[in-house]
């Protein structure tokens, strides 16, 4: 048969089998054409995938800070979420950003947790243990900046944590010193982007701790400091997710007795 051009003339002759690849190519020019600013049918997939490697990347992160630490290398990242190292270095262009990126959404979440634990709990002292076993039970103490508990403590008017507090805070603490120092001083230094999220979270626990110690139900030497350690030190990192829990849940239980005021 014969293609014919716009003034009916004939043009091209071909075959049926070359009409029909013509037509497929036709059509799969239509559909690219019709892909929002005429990107080819792939695009769409593509950012599904670009998605769901961040989620991937981002899980993994949380799982590898939690139980190595801050220190963990990114191949330790990349190898948990199953994609290439390059891969996390496209999203995040170095271990800083990265680590400021899960510290900052750890830090959110215990704010959101307190603040709930505000409204949803009138007892002073329902409040705040309602936020430690939220806290302690949705593991975001192993990922708590080690920089929050030092701002707590200056809040709390103390010099610096104690060195005996300074070997109960978990790993992470560890894992930080050892890494690079850009990531250290990024994550601890006055004026950076996060100490926004620290400052929140600070004033919403001292709210807790506040009413508690009004109350009398919370020691009086108790600062929002303690609280944050509470938090860190009640959340070990165990290859077996049931005994972790457990081992968090019997902790805290001390724990909170120990916060607890006692008659005279």
């Amino acid at each position: 048969m014969h293609i014919q051009d716009l003034h009916g003339q004939s043009a091209v002759a071909t075959s049926p089998e070359v009409h029909g690849r013509l037509g497929a190519v036709a059509v799969v020019g239509a559909a690219a054409m019709a892909a929002p600013g005429g990107v080819g049918p792939r695009s769409a997939p593509l950012r599904v995938d670009a998605q769901r490697n961040l989620e991937h990347v981002l899980r993994a992160a949380r799982e590898v800070f939690g139980e190595l630490g801050y220190g963990a290398p990114m191949e330790d990242v990349a190898r948990r979420a199953r994609v290439g190292v390059g891969t996390v270095y496209r999203r995040f262009p170095s271990k800083d950003v990265l680590v400021r990126r899960i510290a900052e959404e750890e830090t959110a979440r215990l704010t959101d947790q307190a603040r709930s634990a505000l409204g949803q709990e009138e007892e002073p002292w329902s409040a705040l243990s309602r936020f430690l076993r939220t806290s302690v039970a949705s593991g975001a103490g192993r990922l708590l900046p080690p920089h929050v508990l030092r701002v707590g403590a200056a809040q709390d008017e103390l010099a610096a944590i104690p060195a005996e507090d300074e070997q109960r805070v978990p790993h992470q603490r560890q894992g930080v010193a050892q890494s690079e120092p850009g990531m250290v001083s990024s994550l601890s230094a006055e004026g950076e982007p996060d100490d926004a999220g620290a400052s929140e979270l600070l004033e919403v626990v001292g709210r807790l701790v506040d009413r508690a110690r009004e109350s009398g139900e919370l020691r009086r030497d108790v600062t929002v400091a303690d609280v944050l350690l509470v938090i860190a030190t009640a959340a070990p990192a165990l290859p077996d997710p049931a005994h972790q829990a457990a081992a968090s849940a019997r902790l805290l239980d001390i724990l909170l007795e120990g916060l607890r005021s006692r008659p005279a």
